[in-house]
């Protein structure tokens, strides 16, 4: 079960949130389970994965099924015979009302239906969160190693390759756990960059020593208020001296480099990146809607940052130059859109349904310029002509993240001036067209300065919340 939550958006996961896999559907979700890499290596049994697009915390009622279902799944299993493994395929920071430890309490509830001495192999993202009832319920625990995460599927398929050769050895893995006391948005700790960048680069040489399986490096997810949120370190293997000194070696690594994060893109405010776009003569420039970014957890529907564009004659003007502005949602608009033809004049007033807090409703008059149906994220879309504005209004929550985004719905990002899209940093289709970028310092669920959210149930002290006046503890613990 996969979310990444921010707990500071309004926005709350429902049924309709998570796509549902399950049968032979989810053995093919893998590429070594598909290719056969590893299908002839064991029997391998579905259970039921779910996946949404991040959010804000998910209904309790939500997780409540679907964490039902899984262990429904691993019941009928268990009574026909004993499993010998586990994929565990996770985010690591989903939210649920009402829990701390979301994963660590569905790991705990898996465990009390499979028993103790089958294998787990867990998959993660970076920005996941590793608490003790996590870590300590599974067996091996891998995590994405670069930001933008183009090793998603690499990194699952490590996790499947580490459960294999683990039940063919027959050997008991341990793991080595460093609790690093820092809390950083992933916009601050791109692998694009240093100095994460060198940081992961040495996990491949950690892994080559003898007694080691898998190291991982856990930025931790910064847009979350609960205990378990701050940087980690696992390494797992067999020889506790080695995954130990391992471990010890990546979290002081990672201390030590602290104060050389700083954002992937250029920072600046909204108004910065609309001029320096304007001015731009090799295009297109793209701006990052950073606060309310709907792939870390915003609502998608903060009106601040389309407010501010509808109301520069710059980009409204019969004349101005094409500026793509990717999106805000809101189903009601979309139903009033649905009256209308491509073609008409149209008014129509939308977002700031759920987040309200930095910006109102705002009504946006021009020409619907487009109509399109049958989106899985998305539902309806509409395209709306102000000016030199293309301004997508959906009728469900949509990340506007990739080339293809926008292509869909007849919109070219190479043929325009500036896009605005709700984004950090900016993901690889969109990176390799940028030809110049600013990542725009918005209000929202997801913004960038963490002082201003006001976390108050995060561990301290914490960099950068907090001074320092003697060294953290970075004393490695064992579990398995």
């Amino acid at each position: 079960m996969a979310i990444e939550s921010s707990t500071f958006s309004p926005h709350r996961a429902g049924a309709r949130d998570f796509q549902r896999v399950e049968g032979d559907d989810l053995i093919q979700r893998y590429p070594s389970l598909r290719d056969g890499t590893y299908l002839g290596a064991a029997q391998w049994l579905p259970v039921y994965y779910a996946r949404s697009i991040p959010g804000g915390a998910v209904l309790r009622e939500v997780y409540d099924e679907i964490k039902g279902r899984i262990l429904d799944g691993l019941r009928a299993l268990v009574a026909e015979a004993p499993l010998d493994g586990l994929f565990f395929d996770i985010h690591g920071a989903m939210s649920v009302d009402g829990l701390d430890d979301a994963e660590g309490d569905l790991i705990t509830a898996i465990r009390e239906v499979i028993g103790a001495d089958v294998v787990v192999s867990a998959s993660m993202d970076l920005h996941g969160n590793v608490s003790d009832p996590l870590v300590s319920q599974v067996d091996i625990i891998t995590c994405y190693r670069l930001a933008p995460h183009e090793d998603t599927w690499e990194t699952r398929d490590r996790a499947i390759k580490n459960l294999v050769e683990t039940l063919q050895t027959g050997i008991a893995p341990r793991r080595a756990h460093v609790t690093v006391p820092i809390l950083l948005p992933g916009e601050k700790t791109s692998t694009r960059v240093e100095p994460a960048k060198s940081l992961y680069a040495r996990i491949d040489e950690i892994e080559q020593r003898p007694g080691i399986i898998d190291a991982a490096v856990w930025i931790g997810y910064a847009w979350a208020d609960e205990p378990r949120c701050h940087g980690v370190v696992v390494v797992t293997g067999t020889d506790d001296a080695a995954i130990s000194a391992a471990a010890a070696e990546l979290g002081q690594a990672f201390w030590d480099v602290r104060d050389e994060f700083e954002f992937v893109g250029p920072p600046g405010t909204l108004a910065e990146g609309v001029d320096a776009g304007l001015a731009a003569t090799e295009t297109p420039y793209f701006i990052s809607d950073s606060g309310d970014n709907p792939g870390a957890g915003g609502t998608g529907d903060v009106t601040w940052t389309l407010a501010q564009l509808l109301a520069d004659e710059r980009l409204t003007a019969p004349d101005a130059p094409t500026v793509l502005v990717g999106s805000i949602f809101d189903a009601g608009a979309l139903a009033q859109l649905r009256g209308h033809s491509v073609g008409d004049p149209v008014s129509v007033t939308a977002g700031a349904r759920i987040d309200h807090g930095p910006h109102g409703p705002v009504t946006i008059t021009g020409v619907l310029d487009g109509l399109y149906e049958g989106d899985p994220d998305a539902g309806g879309i509409a395209v709306i002509r102000v000016g030199g504005l293309r301004v997508v209004v959906t009728e469900f929550r949509k990340a506007y993240h990739a080339v293809e985004d926008f292509t869909a719905i007849g919109l070219d990002p190479l043929a325009a001036q500036i896009v605005v899209t709700k984004i950090g940093y900016l993901e690889p289709t969109l990176y390799a067209i940028q030809r110049g970028w600013t990542l725009a310092l918005t209000p929202g669920g997801v913004d960038q300065d963490l002082q201003r959210l006001g976390h108050h149930r995060i561990q301290r002290p914490m960099f950068p919340f907090d001074r320092f006046e003697t060294a953290p503890d970075l004393t490695p613990r064992l579990f398995g």
